[in-house]
């Protein structure tokens, strides 16, 4: 359980996530890293799953953007595509929130990639939260990376499974 959030502002794309890694009701760790950049590329990402799952998915999320040199829409589809139809992925199930200078997407394992409305996206235990402070957060005077944080503090105080130890990656 986790959550991240995705914010478009002013030009600038940035992915948060909180720290906290849950096995069932216990903490197991709050500093843990959900969100990554992938430099050559100028795409960040944010995952809710399980930290080995999150791993895989990143590796093919990168090698697909390598294949499909740099486009990130042909990348998640085909993400999604090996996610839903391969026999060891598809037993993943987790989301993943990733974004590049223009497009920003949800992708399951089910298939789906999504291109929400609005700037802000919410995935995981607290996603909704977080979704819901971001999209209040965009009609300030904040900047992106601002909003991302904040949201994700909204999220802590509600969501069980989110905490304050926010890791942030920004483009």
């Amino acid at each position: 359980m986790t959550t991240i959030v995705l914010v478009r502002k002013n030009s600038n794309v940035v992915v948060a996530g909180d720290g906290q890694v849950s096995m069932g009701n216990t903490v197991v760790k709050s500093t843990a890293s959900k969100v990554r950049k992938i430099e050559k590329r100028n795409v960040v990402a944010g995952f809710a799953g399980s930290t080995a799952d999150a791993l895989t998915l990143f590796e093919r999320l990168e090698a697909k953007l390598e294949k499909h040199a740099g486009n990130l829409s042909r990348a998640a589809v085909e993400l999604a595509k090996d996610w839903r139809t391969d026999k060891y992925l598809r037993r993943l199930e987790a989301l993943m929130a990733i974004g590049d200078k223009e497009n920003s997407y949800i992708i399951s394992g089910t298939g789906d990639v999504l291109e929400p409305e609005g700037d802000v996206i919410g995935i995981g235990s607290g996603g909704n939260y977080a979704l819901a402070a971001g999209k209040v957060l965009m009609e300030t005077d904040m900047s992106a990376e601002d909003v991302a944080k904040k949201a994700i503090e909204v999220a802590s105080e509600i969501c069980v499974f989110t905490n304050n130890n926010i890791k942030v990656e920004k483009i």
